[in-house]
This record gives C-alpha cells, structure tokens and sequence, in this order.
C-alpha cells in the first residue's frame, strides 16, 4: 500500500507541474461553443460553465494546491518541532510559555479560525501558505514537546548539560534525530490537512482568487451545475481525494515505523 500510495502522490506532481507541456490548451481560454461538454476526445475530461477545459485546468490548479500543501505543512510542522523541543528541553517558564500559547489557539476551532484570518486579506497562493502554518502547527509542537520531555530525563542528557555542552549542539545533534520521524509524520498529515484547508475556503468563496485555480476552486465552480454536468466538481474532488488518501496511508506507515523503533528500544 505504501509504494502504492507513493506511486499516486508522484504521477500526481509529474501531472500538476509538467502536465502542461504535454496537453497544449490553455486552462484560461474561454469558449462558447463548448460549454458544459462532457468528456470527449477532445476534451477528455469535459469543460465548465465558461468553455474551460478541466483537464487543462486540474493541471494549473494541481500546482497552487500541491504548493499550499507541501508550503504550508513544511512551515507549521517546522514551527512545531522548534518551540516542542525548546518547551520539552527548556522547561520551566519555557515550558508554562508554551502551553498558554498553545492553549489559546486551541480554544477555537481551526477552521473557523482560518475562516476569521482569511476574511481580512485577500486570498493568494503565499497568503494561504502563511494563515494555515499559524494555525496548523499546534498539534505537531505538542507531540514534539512530550517526545522532549522524554529525551530530556535521559542521563546522556543530564550529563551533557553538566559538561556544558551547548544546548544548540544537543538540540540538533541529540534531539533532531530522534524527533525526525515524528516530524515527517506531522508533515505528511499537513499537507493533506492544508490541501483539504484551502479546498474548503475555495468552496466557500473565500480561498484562491481568479484568475488563479486551485483544485477548491474548480471544485466550488461546479457546485451549481454538477445536477447536469458532474465532471467539473468529480475530477477536482478525485484529485483531492488520491492526494489526501495516500498521504494517510503513508503517515500511517511512517507512524508504523516509529512505533517498531520504540517498541525496539
């Protein structure tokens, strides 16, 4: 299931960011004469309410949600695994800092927090990246942290810190590789939570604004009509779907991994 769901998760890159130099049709060309086609050999996977090709369009679009994704899960798991591991080796008022931080962003529900941050800005590729790292990384930091507290009662530890080692040499030598796979674990949830994120502000009117596409975008350009042409909504929702689900399957098995290591040790 793993290679599987690798397998997926690369043709779906190859196709978002190299797709275009092999299907030559513009994802922003209007047509008349071609609206609401269903899948043909011409259009294989048929056109919206404007004459637009999907299949051109899930390309473009392929490639600002696959960067919202990766972009935003590689800043807030990043964000997680600084202030975890600070929390985790510093302790104390460090420690007390973080958890009222922590406390504070969990008092509301993060999609209604996103929902809140996005109605104030206008919406882009870079802006969504930065609203969903602020409030994604929380989960990732608090699973770092208690994994810290850990690390830290160890004696090796305690007797470094006695030799005055520099607590910046500990955190990257020490504690980096033993909080790794927890970091990829969390990066590879993300980025199925932030594609997921940004479809659901697209769908509401509130994500990607034209003439820039994402998968959420098409996706919410074909709710009034999917009673008669159900392509433009199905595919962009398919693509979402494959990415999501093997990102799952592959955190799973990385979690797997993680969990044989420590019964292990």
């Amino acid at each position: 299931m793993p290679k599987l769901s690798i397998f997926i998760l690369v043709s779906i890159f190859l196709f978002s960011f190299f797709g275009l130099e092999f299907y030559n049709i513009s994802p922003y060309a209007l047509d008349a004469k071609s609206i609401l086609l269903a899948p043909s050999l011409l259009h294989p996977l048929g056109t919206d309410r404007l004459g637009r090709d999907i299949l051109a369009r899930l390309i473009a679009g392929g490639q600002v949600s696959l960067i919202i994704g990766v972009g935003s899960a590689f800043i807030a798991s990043f964000i997680g695994l600084i202030l975890g591991s600070m929390a985790g080796y510093f302790k104390g008022s460090v420690d007390k800092i973080f958890v009222i931080v922590v406390d504070l962003f969990l008092t509301f529900p993060t999609f209604f927090l996103l929902l809140t941050l996005v109605s104030y800005v206008n919406a882009s590729a870079l802006v969504l990246i930065v609203i969903i790292s602020i409030t994604g990384w929380m989960t990732t930091a608090r699973l770092i942290r208690s994994e810290s507290f850990k690390i830290t009662s160890q004696p090796y530890i305690k007797i470094l810190n006695i030799a005055g080692v520099s607590k910046l040499k500990i955190l990257f030598k020490y504690y980096a590789p033993i909080l790794a796979p927890i970091y990829f674990v969390s990066f590879t949830f993300g980025v199925g939570g932030a594609i997921l994120a940004e479809s659901g502000l697209s769908f509401l009117g509130l994500g990607i604004v034209a003439p820039q596409m994402s998968w959420g975008t098409i996706l919410s350009g074909g709710k009034d009509v999917v009673e008669i042409a159900w392509w433009v909504s199905f595919f962009p929702g398919l693509m979402i779907f494959l990415v999501t689900f093997s990102l799952i399957n592959i955190s799973n098995y990385l979690q797997q991994i993680t969990n044989q290591k420590e019964i292990q040790t």
